[in-house]
C-alpha cells in the first residue's frame, strides 16, 4: 500500500511538472516553404529555445500562409498579438517601415563577410528602436538574417553585361517603391508581380526578368519558365527581418527573454550559412540545364553602380527617415569594411 501511494505521488508530481514545463507557447510563421532559409532558421530557433528553456517555451511553426497571407497582414498580427514571430522581406514590411528598404539599396556592401559584420553591429539595434517607436511599441525587430543570398539580375532573353542590355526589359519587382526606382534607373520597366504568379508571368512573357538569388530561382523552377540568363551582379543583400510581438516578449521573465534573444542569434547564424551551401547545388543545376551564368567585370559592375546612383538620392529625399537611416547604414558599412579588411590582412601575414 505504501509502495502504491508513493508511486501515485511520484506520478502526480511528474504530471504536475509536465504541465508547468510549457509556460509559454510562441506561434512563429514565415510566408515561405520548407526549402527556404527561413525554415532552416526556424528549426534551429525552435530546437534551441525549447531545449535551453527545459521545455518552458514551446515554439509552434506555421510555414506558408496558414496564419496570414502577406507582410502587412502578418505584421498586423504581430502588432495585435495573434502572431508572436514573423519573418518579412523588406518589401513585405516597407508599407509600415519605409526605411526598412535600406538593405535593398544596390552595390553598397561588397560581400557576405561585410554584410554579416553590418548585421551583427549596432545598426540593427538602431532599426529595432526606430521600429518600436514607429509601431507604438508593438513590433520588435529581433534580428536580421538572410533569405536567399544576394539579388542578381535574371531574365529570359539574353546575357546582360551592361545597363544598356536592360533597356525596355520588363523586370518583376515587389510593390515596394525602391525596387521599382532601381529598375527604372537601370533602364528597364518595373512590373510588380506577386511571388506566386511569377512563374506563369515569366512563361507567358508578362515579365522578361526578375531580381533574385539562385536558391529562389531553382526552388521555384524558374528555368522551366524560360529564365535561362543570370548576371551575378549581387546588387543587394536579401535580408530576412525577424519580428516579434513586443508585448509578448516583454511579458516573459528576463531569463526567458534572454533564451529567446539567444535563439534569434542562433537563427541568424543558420540563415547566414544556409544559402552558401544551397547555392552550390543551385548554380550547378542552373548550368546543367543550359543556363548562362555571367559574372560582370569590375568595370561593368562600376557601370551598374553608376546607373543606380539616383536611387540613393531618391531614398534620402523621398523615404521618411531615409536620410538618417542611410547615413547610419553608410557608417556601419564603412566600419564593417575596415574591420573585414584588417582581419583579411592579418590572416595572410
Amino acid at each position: 500500500m505504501l509502495k502504491t501511494t508513493l508511486t501515485s505521488m511520484l506520478l502526480l508530481a511528474a504530471l504536475a511538472g509536465t504541465g508547468a514545463a510549457q509556460e509559454y507557447t510562441l506561434r512563429a510563421t514565415a510566408n515561405s516553404n520548407e526549402q527556404d532559409e527561413d525554415f532552416d532558421g526556424l528549426v534551429v530557433f525552435k530546437n534551441y529555445v525549447e531545449n535551453a528553456s527545459n521545455g518552458a517555451i514551446k515554439v509552434d511553426l506555421f510555414i506558408g500562409t496558414q496564419l496570414c497571407g502577406n507582410g502587412a497582414e502578418c505584421l498586423q498580427g504581430v502588432a495585435d498579438g495573434s502572431i508572436d514571430i514573423f519573418m518579412s522581406t523588406s518589401g513585405g514590411a516597407a508599407g509600415i517601415f519605409p526605411y526598412i528598404q535600406i538593405l535593398d539599396l544596390p552595390y553598397l556592401m561588397s560581400d557576405d563577410r561585410v554584410a554579416e559584420a553590418v548585421l551583427t553591429s549596432d545598426f540593427p539595434t538602431m532599426l529595432r528602436d526606430r521600429m518600436l517607436d514607429s509601431s507604438g511599441g508593438k513590433i520588435r525587430l529581433m534580428t536580421i538574417g538572410n533569405t536567399g543570398g544576394w539579388r542578381s539580375i535574371a531574365n529570359t532573353e539574353k546575357r546582360v553585361q551592361t545597363p544598356a542590355d536592360l533597356a525596355g526589359m520588363k523586370l518583376r519587382t515587389v510593390e515596394a517603391d525602391l525596387p521599382q526606382e532601381l529598375v527604372r534607373a537601370l533602364g528597364a520597366s518595373p512590373t510588380p508581380i506577386p511571388w506566386p504568379d511569377l512563374f506563369t508571368s515569366l512563361q507567358t512573357g508578362v515579365v522578361e526578368g526578375t531580381q533574385n538569388g539562385i536558391t529562389d530561382i531553382m526552388n521555384m523552377k524558374f528555368p522551366d519558365a524560360g529564365l535561362n540568363y543570370l548576371t551575378l551582379d549581387n546588387h543587394s543583400y536579401m535580408g530576412g527581418f525577424w519580428f516579434m510581438s513586443n508585448d509578448r516578449f516583454m511579458s516573459m521573465p528576463e531569463d526567458m527573454r534572454q533564451i529567446v534573444a539567444d535563439g534569434f542569434y542562433q537563427l541568424q547564424q543558420a540563415t547566414f550559412a544556409s544559402p552558401k551551401r544551397k547555392s552550390i547545388a543551385g548554380y550547378e543545376e542552373f548550368a546543367a540545364a543550359g543556363g548562362d551564368l555571367y559574372v560582370p567585370t569590375a568595370e561593368e559592375k562600376a557601370a551598374f553602380q553608376e546607373a543606380a546612383a539616383p536611387v540613393y538620392e531618391w531614398f534620402t529625399t523621398s523615404v521618411e527617415d531615409g536620410a538618417e537611416v542611410f547615413a547610419a547604414f553608410e557608417e556601419a558599412v564603412a566600419a564593417a569594411q575596415s574591420e573585414v579588411d584588417a582581419e583579411r590582412a592579418s590572416e595572410i601575414n
